[in-house]
């Protein structure tokens, strides 16, 4: 029950029992079409999808590591089904060697434009989500986009470097600090949740200011941990599948790394939004609670009850 004063944590899920969250999740994953709209995002996520790698590639471009990209499509060759990575690997690397110095300055700033497209689509979404009609100008969204999508590009990088160069931050780090072997043992193992804590900021970001709403700042929701770990599983699952069961490859030929990447955008963009719906039904639950009456206890184990508004 919300008190005066009280500032209600996500995570006691607006006092929900978590069947009743489940049951109004699910409910609210209908009404708002989440499966149609999924379907949708990821037609505009594969649009974006290359050109925020292309941007990505321009940041990698400012690291003095050779060999950086390769390495890292490795890492996503282990995320990606079947042969999306080589997809996705062959044609960014087509681009960048195609494009000459002053072509690729310039077309780094169109992918970033071209990226924000992806996550305009999302904020999109998470205001149905939240039941929002987004009266804010086009330029304040279109900013509001640019920012997520560089945002959310930093965290990505910095997380990919934590797992291909992890081992040797941490060895730099011990030996700098005159720390030992022990830290760097121990940062092989801290380095994983540090990769996780990245993505579920992002993630968290994405939550905070897509929707036309002014919330309090979380750093972790229960819709963006959940996000994360159906990502993850999906992810898995579908790998998974392709390898023992699927044979893709017999029914769509060429086209079977495009549909495969198609389908794991679309898996992901139904991920994300379920996190959001999860925590649009924690949020109005919580203000539900907040706007009962409350009746405080007083002396003589007599109370009053007061409205909102006396609080």
């Amino acid at each position: 029950m919300y008190h005066p004063g009280a500032m209600p944590s996500p995570w006691a899920l607006g006092g929900l029992t978590l069947v009743e969250l489940t049951r109004r999740v699910w409910s609210s994953i209908k009404e708002d079409a989440v499966m149609e709209r999924a379907a949708s995002l990821s037609y505009y996520f594969l649009f974006a999808l290359f050109p925020t790698l292309l941007f990505l590639t321009a940041l990698l471009g400012l690291l003095p590591v050779p060999g950086l990209w390769d390495t890292l499509m490795t890492y996503a060759a282990q995320v990606l089904p079947g042969d999306a990575a080589t997809l996705v690997n062959r044609t960014v690397s087509e681009v960048v060697r195609g494009a000459s110095g002053g072509l690729l300055s310039v077309g780094v700033l169109a992918a970033l434009w071209g990226a924000s497209n992806g996550m305009a689509s999302i904020v999109i979404a998470l205001n149905v989500a939240y039941d929002i009609d987004d009266v804010r100008p086009w330029w304040l969204r279109r900013l509001i986009a640019l920012t997520l999508t560089m945002a959310f590009s930093v965290f990505t990088l910095v997380a990919l470097l934590l797992l291909v160069f992890g081992e040797r931050i941490g060895e730099a780090v011990a030996t700098w600090f005159g720390l030992g072997q022990a830290f760097a043992v121990a940062w092989n193992v801290l380095q994983w949740p540090v990769v996780g804590v990245l993505v579920l900021t992002g993630t968290t970001l994405v939550y905070h200011l897509a929707p036309a709403i002014r919330r309090r700042w979380q750093w972790f929701t229960p819709g963006s941990v959940f996000a994360l770990l159906a990502w993850l599983a999906t992810s898995l699952g579908l790998r998974i599948y392709l390898k023992y069961f699927g044979d893709y490859n017999a029914m769509y030929g060429p086209l079977g790394g495009v549909i495969m990447l198609m389908l794991w955008l679309y898996l992901s963009g139904i991920a994300l939004l379920a996190g959001a719906e999860i925590n649009s039904v924690i949020e109005h639950a919580t203000d539900l609670s907040a706007a009962a009456p409350y009746t405080p206890p007083i002396s003589g184990g007599k109370s009053v009850t007061t409205s909102p508004a006396d609080r």
